[in-house]
């Protein structure tokens, strides 16, 4: 069965509410596409759900199913918006260097809540995360982790965790201006503790937890 497509473009909306939330629909917010505080029910995996060219004012982004593994927030402008529930490996920002699409460039964020959302492993990419308010512990944000990689990186972390790559295939982009990760997944994961990794964590200035 062929997914239905919904499409929302070459307009502005202000004070609606979006459901994407249908199993059997791939959602595409096009080009040319303004929501003003508008609230967005996201239930649906990444792979049904299309953004680009998008600017989004003071909405909020209500995520009922973790959505996992999303770049396609750098192809949207952030202002003033909010975020509840559950991101994992998402980047938001400015990262025009992620591809050729001339709408990568629209990419920024500024002024936006992510205290009620569970982030891990999400990074800011180009743009100034003084602007943002991230969640507190369990998670914990790590603040210009690229120029301060060998700082971060000159300690033992519990398990065997690194908190930023700068060589190797899996190594961070320069422009990560920011990245934050969920302690409890952090510690399954390393086969370590919470106790463990915080108590390395308040080690350091710059980091927000």
């Amino acid at each position: 069965m062929l997914a239905k497509k919904v499409f929302y473009e070459d307009q502005q909306l202000e004070n609606e509410r979006l459901e994407l939330t249908d199993k059997g629909s791939m959602y595409f917010l096009g080009h040319n596409l303004t929501l003003k505080n508008c609230t967005l029910v996201l239930k649906v995996p990444a792979r049904q759900l299309f953004i680009h060219g998008v600017r989004f004012i003071d909405c909020t982004f209500e995520v009922k199913q973790e959505l996992k593994n999303y770049q396609q927030w750098i192809g949207a402008s952030l202002k003033g918006c909010r975020f509840k529930g559950r991101l994992w490996g998402c980047d938001f920002g400015y990262w025009p260097e992620y591809g050729s699409d001339p709408e990568y460039q629209l990419g920024s964020i500024e002024d936006c809540d992510f205290t009620e959302a569970r982030l891990d492993g999400c990074r800011i990419m180009g743009c100034d995360p003084a602007t943002l308010r991230f969640p507190r512990w369990p998670c914990f944000t790590i603040l210009d982790p690229i120029r301060r990689s060998r700082e971060l990186n000159s300690v033992q972390w519990p398990g065997g965790f690194r908190p930023v790559y700068v060589e190797g295939r899996y190594r961070d982009p320069p422009s990560t201006r920011a990245v934050t990760f969920y302690a409890p997944t952090v510690a399954k994961r390393r086969e370590t503790t919470e106790e463990e990794l915080r108590a390395v964590i308040e080690q350091f200035d710059g980091i927000v937890y």
